[in-house]
């Protein structure tokens, strides 16, 4: 028997939103990539991360369908959940390569690069309202991150995610991968009001490096038979 804890990231001001995300703090209990894919499955959250280090921050993300190098809520939940736990680290290494962390007294801050930001496709969209009206998801293939500004000089965005992927997601609530690509397109800070009331904050960093960063919270402790 092993605990999974279930998170909330990218919570919004008042609790709200925030993308549920799957942690097993012990990875070792579920060995093997084919094990772990299909556990990823059998929950079925957009994503879910098992901790092979704590100590030394390896961890290893899975979709219900695939695993990923690289993926921003699952990041940024699990070095929320460590502290959480009463074992802080300044780093994660997932497969794409080491990420800084960083706490304050609201947000949890990750820097991921640019470069590992990919297969998804920023959409912009004339206006705030034209977003909140597409399907879930809306027609065609591929990840597509639909956005608009609702206030560009203060670099507000509002932003919907789907996946498309054929795997029972039909709408990510808050996709820190896709915010961190389109800050860096953009070359700018960003508060990014996803889904149903999710934030992601970004600000970029020199060399492509991006910060991202959230509010996540605990939603239960299961048991794993």
């Amino acid at each position: 028997m092993t605990d999974l804890h279930v998170v909330r990231v990218f919570c919004g001001p008042g609790g709200g939103g925030g993308n549920p995300l799957g942690v097993v703090r012990d990875g070792g209990a579920v060995p093997g990539r084919a094990a772990r894919q299909t556990l990823a499955g059998e929950l079925g959250f957009s994503e879910t991360v098992f901790v092979d280090d704590a100590g030394r921050g390896t961890v290893d993300i899975h979709t219900p369908t695939l695993r990923l190098p690289f993926a921003g809520h699952p990041l940024v939940g699990t070095a929320w959940l460590l502290r959480h736990l009463g074992e802080p680290v300044d780093v994660l290494r997932p497969p794409a390569g080491d990420m800084a962390v960083r706490y304050d007294d609201e947000l949890t801050w990750v820097r991921g690069h640019a470069e590992w930001a990919t297969g998804r496709t920023p959409r912009e969209y004339a206006s705030a309202a034209e977003v909140d009206a597409l399907p879930a998801p809306p027609p065609g293939e591929g990840w597509l991150y639909a956005w608009a500004w609702s206030d560009e000089a203060a670099g507000r965005v509002r932003a919907r995610g789907f996946p498309r992927r054929g795997d029972g997601i039909a709408e990510d609530e808050a996709t820190g991968a896709a915010a961190l690509q389109l800050t860096y397109e953009l070359g700018r800070a960003l508060d990014v009001r996803q889904g149903s009331g999710s934030q992601i904050v970004t600000r970029p960093a020199a060399g492509g490096w991006i910060d991202l960063g959230g509010r996540v919270a605990l939603r239960e402790v299961r048991q794993l038979g």
